[in-house]
C-alpha cells in the first residue's frame, strides 16, 4: 500500500514545519475564536428571541426532507439554519487557533492544549444544540446549551490571554487576600450566570410557540435573586479595586477591576430597564451580549493578578511582528516591565 503524503497524514504538523507565526499573528489567531464565541451566544439568543428555535424542527438535518432551510420554512427557518452555519465559521476560527498554537516557536504545548479543548467543546455544544431541538426546546436543555457556550467563552478567553504572555511559572502580583477576593468574585459570577439561565427558562421568551414548557419557578423571585447576585458581584469588584489601591497594587489589575466595574454598571442598568419595560427582545439580546462581556472582564481581572513573563519571540532579538529590535534598556539594573495588557506589569 503506498505511503500517504505527510500533509495528508498530519496536516497540522506539516504546516507547523513550514510556517512560524509572529506573536501578533498568534494573538490574532486566538482572538478570532473569542470573537466568534461571543457572536454565537448573541445569534443563539436572536434565534430564541425571534421565536425561531424550531425553525429547523429536527437535527442534524433542518427537516425530515431537507438538509437545509427551504422557502416553506419561512424566516424562522432561515434564522435557525443561519445560526447553525455560523458554527462552521466558529470551527474555522478554532482551527486557525489550533494551527497557530502548534506552529508557534518555541513550542507552546499548554497553548495547544487550550486550543484543542475549544474544538471539543464546540463539538459537544453542537451535539447538545441538536438535543435541544430534538427535545423541542426543553428549558433545561436550552440552559445547558448556554452554559456550554459560556464554557467555550471561558476557554477562548483563557487561550487569548495565555497567547499574550509567557510560559514561566506563575508569579502572584497581589497579596493572598486580594487573590481570594478575586476567586470569590469569579465564583459568584458563575452563580450569577447559572441563575440567569433560570431567569431565561422561567421567562416569556421560550424560543418558539407558547406551548414550549417553562421552568417551574416564580419568575419574579428568580429575577430578584439574579439581581442580588449582580449586586454582590459589583460589591466584590469594588472591594478588589479598593484593596489594590490601598496596597499600591500594580496598574494592570487596577485597570481590569475598573473595566469590570464599568461593564457591570452598564449591564445592571440594562437589566433593570428591560425588567421595567417587560423584556423587549432587543434589550434582552443586548443583555446576553453584556453577560459575555462581564464574564470576559472577570477572567481578565482574575488572571491579571499573576504574571508568567513576556510572550516568547520566534527568534532572539525580534518583536511581536518578527522585526529585529534592540535590547531594551534596563532601569536601575531591573528588566523593563512588560505591557500591562491582560498580564499586568508591576507599578514603576
Amino acid at each position: 500500500m503506498p505511503k500517504l503524503p505527510e500533509f495528508v497524514r498530519n496536516p497540522i504538523a506539516y504546516i507547523a514545519a513550514r510556517w512560524t507565526p509572529s506573536q501578533r499573528a498568534l494573538q490574532r489567531a486566538t482572538l478570532a475564536p473569542l470573537v466568534m464565541s461571543v457572536v454565537i451566544v448573541v445569534t443563539g439568543g436572536a434565534v430564541r428571541l425571534t421565536g425561531s428555535g424550531l425553525g429547523c424542527d429536527t437535527w442534524p438535518k433542518c427537516s425530515d426532507d431537507s438538509l437545509v432551510a427551504t422557502s416553506e420554512m419561512g424566516l424562522h427557518g432561515v434564522i435557525e439554519f443561519g445560526n447553525r452555519m455560523l458554527t462552521y465559521v466558529l470551527c474555522a476560527a478554532v482551527g486557525w487557533a489550533i494551527i497557530a498554537a502548534r506552529a508557534a516557536k518555541p513550542g507552546r504545548p499548554q497553548l495547544s492544549r487550550l486550543a484543542w479543548a475549544q474544538f471539543w467543546v464546540v463539538v459537544g455544544n453542537g451535539v447538545w444544540g441538536g438535543v435541544t431541538v430534538l427535545t423541542k426546546l426543553n428549558p433545561y436543555t436550552v440552559a445547558g446549551h448556554f452554559l456550554l457556550a459560556t464554557g467555550l467563552l471561558t476557554l477562548t478567553t483563557l487561550t487569548w490571554l495565555r497567547a499574550r504572555e509567557g510560559d514561566e511559572r506563575p508569579r502572584p502580583l497581589a497579596g493572598r487576600r486580594i487573590r481570594q477576593l478575586a476567586v470569590a468574585l469569579t465564583v459568584v459570577t458563575c452563580l450569577l450566570v447559572v441563575v440567569g439561565t433560570g431567569v431565561t427558562g422561567a421567562g416569556p421568551h421560550a424560543g418558539d410557540s407558547s406551548d414550549v414548557p417553562r421552568m417551574p419557578f416564580d419568575w419574579d423571585t428568580v429575577a430578584q435573586l439574579h439581581s442580588a447576585l449582580a449586586w454582590l458581584v459589583t460589591a466584590l469588584t469594588i472591594a478588589v479595586w479598593i484593596a489594590l489601591r490601598l496596597v499600591d497594587g500594580p496598574h494592570g489589575p487596577i485597570r481590569r477591576a475598573r473595566e469590570l466595574f464599568l461593564v457591570l454598571v452598564a449591564q445592571g442598568g440594562l437589566g433593570y430597564v428591560q425588567y421595567a419595560i417587560e423584556l423587549p427582545e432587543f434589550l434582552v439580546g443586548l443583555h446576553m451580549l453584556g453577560s459575555c462581556l462581564v464574564w470576559i472582564a472577570v477572567l481578565r481581572l482574575l488572571l491579571s493578578l499573576r504574571e508568567r513573563g513576556p510572550a516568547p519571540s520566534a527568534a532572539p532579538g525580534t518583536d511581536a511582528t518578527g522585526a529585529a529590535t534592540a535590547p531594551p534598556a534596563a532601569e536601575d539594573g531591573a528588566a523593563t516591565p512588560v505591557d500591562d495588557g491582560p498580564v499586568a506589569a508591576t507599578r514603576r
